[in-house]
């Protein structure tokens, strides 16, 4: 008798089909699984090399994250803008011992006769090595500008923040960009944020190291900066790299968490069909002799010889999987240029082993029964399929559609990537209820689908009865369809949804007949000045930007626009829709979307305790709440209580009611209405395209899956096929009832999964936008159809190839 390895050689040799589905299911699951890990390791990795601070060896900075919470549920969440420190830190920190130096870094946006510039104080010139061509530095009401861009001597007019100004040309520095520099107190001045610097660049006395002079920095300073060296000074330079980094880990881990299990899942599910096949061969060898310890030897022996190969390979296409999400990221601008992808062997280790410890498991999982009970009784539960219900099973299966059902209700209060990630989890649940109730949703579906099967001719009838007395076997093939139906639904829709309400809100609030736009931003009197224009009978400013306000246990980023004009003008050119209170635009006072306070729990006459676009804690009065915060924007306020927080304190957009194109376009650039909305919505492309991504992996994934479930349970069934085809039947009956069968998966897959999209959708959808989920028919039948297209052609193709020979195949 063949001993247990030679037992699985000879499997492997003579069973190829079952071994190839499972090989493949766990080279899709590799490639996921380390996809998301590269994806991990690169957020928790990623570091900028500094270019402006190179030659600074300490830098200080504030931290750009807002702290939330006590205890063990502290946290934080990075600020919408840059943080900053105050000036007054300077004098600290060129106090510490061993510090030879402390110089403040300003940069600001202004703009110049020959277009935008970016200005800075000129000591900072100290560090980044700018060297005078001509003239002298600056004083006040001078300017340092670029060699070639004027002369020494000479005056220039430049737009700041406080204003348009002119300056005396005090001298040219040798740089091939666009800059300017002024006197150190004038740039603090002229910044936008008086009183406030981007950084502190300190430098040490001679014979002290790095090291030292970091920790002496540290210490003067205390809690109100954080004090960088060697690559963490590039941070300071770019803080969108603390955005990039919760994105890549967000993808990573919360995405990643979700499509490791799903993988995990779906090739869990492919070894048990694989094994669970051979239930009658198990049942052979226990007839002979065969110990349960054998048979379970015999099993990990497969699994060696098929996981460790399956779990390398599938770490290929994972690597560039991650490279190209990587590079999509990258070109997308959501991660900077000068990050790298970073590619280590412990993703890929992770990722092999899983996809090993997920194969023995179910391995040992679905053989046990097999292996443990009477060889008499194994053969005959081989032959008929067992009808019991699990009583280990159903009550499991029972509690995840439960805690589905849950957590649908516990979304509806949560918005943005919360939402999305929910989402998922929301969808994991249900499909674990589907997989550990699968034989039971199999048979009601068999029954509820075959009844108009019965009607439709010999072939369709066998074909439901097929799919009645083998429950199992079906819910085999449905898992995986419910699984691409479920995820793609969820995250395509999820986006489809927002957008449309979006869409609606900007479509009935943009009420301006023009916007401006300028770069860097509008001047300070473009207001003013667009008021005189010709016919324009209201004029606003909008400030944009984002502030984090209160919500589900933590600190969530919102929309905000601050406004300069009066309420009256703004109601001219925005409909806000409001629902509660009356708008103003005084300071230290607020107006918010009716959603958004109601996730922070506030209500007109309450404070709104949120973090302004640099962090600083503020508390205005709600004085209205409205309706069209999606489409506009989810906080309203006036705009002096958010310029002096904000990197370019220029208004962002102009609007007017009245007017000509020709009459503002000495202003900036003019949009009419319809161009504004459609510029608009390239501002959510990125999310879309993270969800359609998203959606992309875990369909094709799951699609993969079932294309390959199909393909083997069709494998299996040779020998069924070859008793029809001797008992009469002729090869053309036989595909009609395989493809019945395959129809009749894959509509009961398509149903399943629009049912558990919906229930994820509906509570959330109207958790975050008030109405119910926007499905587009195209791309609802798309999905269906591409399903429906796949699951017959994956069980016909290989049904014709077991029809070729005449006789039975075993």
């Amino acid at each position: 008798m063949f001993t247990p390895n030679g037992l699985a050689r000879a499997a492997l040799r003579f069973r190829p089909s079952g071994f190839a589905g499972t090989f493949v299911a766990l080279v899709m699951a590799a490639m996921v699984v380390s996809a998301c890990g590269i994806l991990l390791e690169t957020g928790l990795r990623a570091t900028v090399p500094p270019a402006r601070y190179a030659e600074a060896p300490v830098v200080a900075a504030a931290a750009q994250t807002a702290p939330y919470g006590h205890g063990d549920n502290a946290d934080s969440e990075p600020v919408p803008d840059r943080a900053r420190l105050d000036d007054s830190l300077v004098a600290k920190a060129a106090t510490a011992p061993g510090a030879r130096t402390a110089v403040a870094d300003v940069t600001f946006p202004g703009r110049g006769p020959n277009g935008p510039l970016s200005a800075h104080n000129w000591g900072s010139t100290t560090f980044t090595g700018e060297k005078l061509t001509s003239g002298r530095p600056p004083g006040p009401g001078e300017v340092v500008l670029a060699a070639g861009k004027a002369t020494a001597g000479s005056h220039v007019t430049l737009t700041t923040p406080e204003g348009r100004h002119t300056y005396r040309v005090s001298g040219t520095a040798g740089t091939g960009d666009a800059a300017a520099w002024f006197a150190d107190d004038e740039a603090v001045r002229l910044s936008g944020h008086p009183g406030r610097i981007d950084a502190i660049a300190v430098f040490p006395e001679a014979g002290v190291s790095t090291a030292a002079l970091q920790s002496q920095v540290a210490h003067a300073l205390g809690k109100h900066a954080k004090v960088h060296t060697g690559d963490d000074r590039g941070a300071v330079e770019d803080p969108s790299l603390g955005e990039a980094k919760e994105m890549l880990t967000g993808i990573g881990g919360s995405f990643g968490g979700v499509a490791t299990l799903v993988a995990m899942f779906t090739a869990a599910g492919t070894v048990a069909l694989a094994v669970g096949q051979r239930a009658r061969e198990f049942a052979l060898l226990r007839a002979i002799g065969t110990t349960p310890r054998q048979i379970r030897r015999t099993i990990a022996t497969e699994t060696l010889l098929v996981a460790p190969l399956a779990g390398a390979l599938g770490c290929l296409p994972g690597i560039a999987l991650a490279r190209w999400w990587f590079g999509q990221l990258k070109d997308k601008g959501a991660v900077p240029e000068a990050v790298d992808l970073s590619v280590s062997w412990i993703p890929l280790v992770s990722a092999a082993g899983a996809v090993l410890v997920t194969a023995l498991l179910s391995g040992y999982t679905a053989a046990h029964r097999s292996s443990r009970i009477k060889p008499g009784q194994a053969l005959s539960e081989a032959s008929v399929e067992r009808l019991r219900i699990g009583w280990i099973r159903t009550p499991l299966g029972i509690a995840a559609a439960a805690g589905g059902f849950v957590c649908a209700g516990l979304s509806a209060s949560l918005t943005g990537d919360d939402a999305a990630n929910a989402a998922l989890g929301i969808v994991f649940l249900f499909m674990l209820a589907v997989a550990l109730l699968g034989p039971l949703v199999a048979r009601a579906c068999a029954g509820l689908f075959g009844l108009p099967l019965r009607g439709a001719g010999a072939p369709a009838a066998l074909a439901a009865a097929n799919s009645r007395t083998n429950a199992r076997r079906l819910a085999s093939a449905i898992t995986p369809i419910v699984l691409a139906m479920a995820f793609s639904s969820v995250l395509i829709f999820m986006q489809t949804s927002t957008d449309r309400v979006t869409a609606d809100q900007q479509h009935a609030g943009v009420l301006a007949d023009h916007i401006v736009t300028a770069d860097p931003g509008l001047t300070p009197d473009a207001v003013r000045r667009a008021g005189h224009s010709p016919e324009v009978t209201a004029a606003v400013g909008l400030l944009r930007t984002s502030v984090l306000v209160p919500a589900s246990g933590g600190l969530e980023s919102a929309s905000a626009q601050g406004v300069t004009g009066s309420a009256r003008d703004l109601a001219a050119v925005q409909d806000l829709d409001v629902e509660h209170g009356r708008l103003s635009l005084k300071r230290g006072e607020i107006a918010v979307d009716g959603r958004l306070a109601g996730n922070a729990h506030v209500k007109v006459g309450d404070r709104l305790h949120l973090r302004l676009p640099d962090g600083t804690r503020a508390a205005p009065v709600v004085v209205a709440t409205y309706g069209r915060g999606m489409g506009l924007s989810q906080v309203t306020m006036a705009r002096a209580d958010l310029a002096t927080h904000v990197t370019s304190a220029y208004d962002t957009e102009l609007w007017t009611k009245g007017g000509t194109a020709a009459g503002l376009g000495r202003i900036g650039t003019v949009l009419d209405r319809d161009g504004y909305t459609t510029a608009q919505s390239l501002d959510r492309e990125l999310n879309a395209w993270a969800n359609s991504v998203m959606a992309g992996v875990l369909g094709g994934f799951a699609a993969v899956a079932a294309v390959n479930t199909l393909v083997m349970t069709v494998l299996d069934r040779r020998r069924e096929l070859g008793t029809l085809r001797l008992i009469g039947s002729t090869r053309r009956q036989v595909l009609r009832m395989i493809r019945w069968e395959a129809l009749l998966v894959a509509l009961a897959g398509i149903a399943l999964g629009t049912a558990i999209a919906l229930a994820t959708l509906v509570p959330m959808m109207k958790g975050l936008t008030g109405q119910g989920p926007y499905i587009p028919p195209m791309v609802y039948s798309s999905f269906a159809g591409a399903i429906v297209v796949l699951g017959v052609t994956a069980a016909t193709l290989p049904a014709r190839a077991a029809l070729r020979k005449e006789t039975l195949d075993e």
